[in-house]
C-alpha cells in the first residue's frame, strides 16, 4: 500500500509537468514521496513532517555497565542490574586479574639426596656389608646420603659421615617443586587454589549443573567474590554462575588491618582451616601459598609469636619409641613456638591439609622463599577461624615436627 501511494505520487508529478507546473505543489509531492517511503521502511513521519518534540513516554534502560551510584538518566534493570550487581561484589566484565608472579624456580634446588628407611629397625655399620656400629630405631626415618653401592650382599648407602646403611627402605626421587605466589599488588577479592581436581558448576548446591568447566589442584589460581551455604555446605563463587566446593580449595583473604600486637606492618599469617600461609611486608600482601599444619592430636599452636630462631638446615628428631621420627637435613627452619617450626618438607608431596606433628610444612621452595624474607623477631600470627583447634596449653608438647 505504502509503495503504491509513493508510485502514485511520482506518476502525478510527472504528468503536470511542465502544463500544471506549481512550485508549492512539487514540495507537497516531496513530503508526500519522504512521509510514505518513511512509513515502508518504519521510520517515524515526524521525522520529515514535524518539527516539535513528542515527550518521552517512558524511561530508558541502563546500558549493561556497572553503576557506582543510582543515575537518574536510565534504569539499572536487566543487563545493567546484573553487572552493577556483580561489580559490588569485586567481579568485573572481564575479569579483573591478580597481579602475581612466580617466585624463582631456583628455590625448590636442594644440595641433598635422601633416602626413606623402611619403619623397622635399621643397622648403621662401619663399611657396605661390615660390622653394626648402632642403629635407626623403628618409625619415621629419612637420611641423606652421598653416595649408593650395589654389592653381592645387598645395596648400601654413605651417610654424609662415613658409615653405611642397608638400603632398607626407597630412595626419595622427587621433591616436590610446588611454590606459591608473589604479588606485586594488594588483591580485593579473596582467592586460593584447589587442592584436587573438582568440578566447576553453575549454581550453589550438589545437583547443581556442571558448566563443564574444572580447577587443576594446585595450578589454577581463582578469586572469590562471593560465599553462600546450600545444601548444608560453603559455596564459593569463583566467576558469572561458576560455582565451587569450598571445603575443597585452600583459600586467602587479603587482611584489613594486622593482628593485635604486629606494629611494624611485617608478619607471617596461617590460617589452619584453610591450610594458608600469607606474608605481609608494610601491611601488604607479599606472598601466599599452600600449606600443611599439625593433625590431631600434634596441632599447631593458635596464637602470635616471634621467630626466635632461623637455621638454615636442621635434623629434627624425638625420642618417643612409641611415635619415633628422625629426619635429617630439614631445610630452610624457622622456630616460633618452642619446638614448632616453619620449615621446608621435602617428604611431602602435597599441601593443603594437616599431616605435620605441630610444625608448619612448606614445600621446599616455599620455605626458601620465606626464610630468604623473615627475620628473627619477625611475627607470625597462627588462627584458625573454624574454632576448632584447641587452645589449651597442656594439649601442646615441646617436640614437633
Amino acid at each position: 500500500m505504502c509503495q503504491a501511494s509513493a508510485f502514485i505520487a511520482r506518476r502525478s508529478l510527472q504528468k503536470c509537468k511542465p502544463a500544471c507546473y506549481n512550485p508549492e505543489m512539487k514540495k507537497f509531492a516531496i513530503l508526500f514521496v519522504l512521509a510514505a517511503y518513511s512509513i515502508s521502511l518504519g521510520l517515524p513521519t515526524s521525522t520529515f513532517a514535524q518539527t516539535d518534540e513528542e515527550p518521552a513516554s517512558g524511561a530508558v534502560v541502563c546500558a549493561p555497565n556497572a553503576y557506582a551510584s543510582s543515575t537518574d538518566d536510565c534504569l539499572p534493570l536487566g543487563p545493567a542490574a546484573y553487572v552493577a550487581e556483580m561489580a559490588a561484589l569485586g567481579l568485573t566484565f572481564p575479569p579483573r586479574p591478580l597481579s602475581v608472579r612466580k617466585p624463582d624456580l631456583s628455590l625448590t634446588q636442594l644440595p641433598y639426596r635422601y633416602f626413606h628407611l623402611d619403619e623397622t629397625y635399621v643397622p648403621i655399620l662401619n663399611s657396605p656389608a661390615g660390622a653394626e656400629i648402632s642403629g635407626y630405631q623403628s618409625g619415621f626415618v629419612y637420611v641423606s646420603y652421598n653416595d649408593r653401592v650395589d654389592t653381592r650382599h645387598g645395596i648400601f648407602y654413605m651417610l654424609p659421615d662415613g658409615r653405611w646403611i642397608p638400603g632398607k627402605g626407597a630412595r626419595v626421587s622427587e621433591i616436590s617443586s610446588y611454590q606459591g605466589l608473589e604479588f606485586k599488588a594488594m588483591p580485593v577479592n579473596s582467592f586460593g587454589w584447589a587442592f584436587e581436581y573438582i568440578p566447576i558448576v553453575q549454581a550453589p548446591g550438589y545437583d547443581s549443573p556442571q558448566s563443564g568447566s574444572f580447577l587443576n589442584p594446585f595450578t589454577d589460581l581463582f578469586q572469590v567474590y562471593d560465599t553462600v551455604n546450600a545444601d548444608g555446605a560453603d559455596w564459593n563463587m569463583i566467576g558469572s554462575s561458576q560455582w565451587i566446593e569450598a571445603r575443597k580449595v585452600a583459600v586467602v583473604t587479603p587482611a584489613a588491618a594486622p593482628p593485635e600486637g604486629v606494629t611494624n606492618g611485617r608478619w607471617i599469617d596461617v590460617n589452619l582451616a584453610e591450610q594458608t600461609l600469607a606474608v605481609y611486608d608494610e601491611n601488604k600482601l607479599i606472598f601466599a601459598t599452600v600449606i600443611a599444619s599439625g593433625l590431631e592430636p600434634f596441632w599447631t599452636r593458635p596464637g602470635l609469636f616471634p621467630i626466635y630462631l632461623k637455621k638454615e638446615v636442621e635434623t629434627m628428631r624425638n625420642s618417643d619409641p612409641s611415635d619415633f621420627y628422625y629426619l635429617d637435613n630439614v631445610p630452610w627452619t624457622m622456630y616460633f613456638d618452642k619446638a614448632r617450626a616453619l620449615h621446608g618438607a621435602y617428604w611431602r608431596t602435597r599441601f593443603g591439609y594437616p599431616q605435620s606433628h605441630g610444625c608448619i610444612n612448606l614445600s621446599v621452595g616455599d620455605a626458601h622463599w620465606l626464610y630468604n624474607w623473615a627475620h628473627e623477631g619477625d611475627w607470625v600470627y597462627v588462627y584458625d577461624p573454624s574454632g576448632l583447634t584447641p587452645t589449651d596449653p597442656a594439649l601442646y608438647h615441646d617436640w614437633a615436627y
